[in-house]
């Protein structure tokens, strides 16, 4: 008897301490790795809306990706990283340091991906038809996740041009600047072309993108430049160089021609920028 009860205590007294460590574990935010941490887009089959105007009337011109408001004909990608992959803009030199930023590839296009204190992060993308995809690389380059969907509204319109820029710097505020054959200037005071298209994403939260999309490009010369406007700190925007975090900015810049089809192509590029101010030619494109 004596011996049975000696059991039954033990094993009271190990569910008891295995239900503390269950709390104890539960009270901490983060001590589990966040298995997907993209929670939108969904892989598989979807069929988006090309306008939040159910109403409106389709034309046989291609439909602006450009919207500054809404976002209208936008993905976004949406998730939340776990603490060890977090890099928190504005607090680099705490975090930063221990927790280089992940990468987020959009359709194989990289962008370094900054998220909040907790974690969460959203990122607009204008998704052409057909196959795309999403993927998610730990700062070593690891896959950590991966999404693939294809989109099957066929009226959704294709870029035939797209810049997309960022960088490294989340205080840094850089803008895109493209000048068009027909004499425009795209940029964040202009962003919208008069025959469509434009700067879809004038970045103003971290390092970025800046996306130029433009989907009935006139044939003729493109010019692209980046500028180093200026830094965002606690204060708002300043123009001080003594607070900068990083001696140089490097943008990636990357161009796609007709995406998503059978005649993509693209070009990639590594811009340095050195001091508040800076106006640097990218390379001119003959389209």
């Amino acid at each position: 008897m004596l011996k049975k009860l000696l059991v039954v205590t033990a094993f009271a007294l190990a569910a008891c301490l295995l239900g503390q460590a269950v709390l104890a574990v539960a009270l901490q935010p983060d001590f589990q790795p966040i298995a997907a941490p993209i929670s939108t887009p969904y892989s598989g089959w979807m069929y988006s809306g090309l306008t939040e105007k159910d109403e409106a009337t389709a034309t046989t011109y291609p439909y602006n990706l450009i919207d500054r408001g809404a976002q209208s004909g936008r993905t976004l990608i949406r998730g939340r990283l776990a603490a060890t992959m977090r890099a928190i803009p504005g607090n680099q030199i705490a975090i930063g340091e221990r927790h280089p930023p992940p990468t987020l590839a959009v359709n194989g296009n990289p962008l370094l991906l900054y998220s909040d204190a907790q974690g969460i992060f959203a990122r607009p993308y204008a998704f052409a038809p057909g196959s795309n995809s999403v993927e998610l690389l730990d700062a070593d380059g690891h896959s950590v996740q991966r999404r693939q969907f294809y989109e099957a509204n066929i009226s959704r319109p294709r870029a035939e041009i797209r810049v997309l820029v960022a960088w490294n710097d989340p205080q840094a505020e850089v803008d895109l600047h493209v000048l068009t054959p027909d004499g425009q200037h795209a940029f964040w005071a202009r962003p919208t072309l008069t025959g469509g298209g434009g700067l879809d994403v004038d970045s103003v939260d971290g390092p970025g993108p800046e996306v130029f999309t433009i989907t009935a490009a006139p044939r003729g010369a493109y010019q692209f430049y980046v500028n180093y406007w200026g830094n965002f700190g606690a204060s708002g925007y300043h123009f001080d160089e003594r607070t900068r975090q990083k001696p140089i900015i490097t943008c990636h810049i990357t161009m796609i021609l007709r995406e998503n089809t059978a005649d993509e192509r693209r070009e990639s590029f590594v811009v340095p920028l050195r001091k508040i101010g800076d106006l640097t030619y990218i390379r001119t494109l003959i389209f």
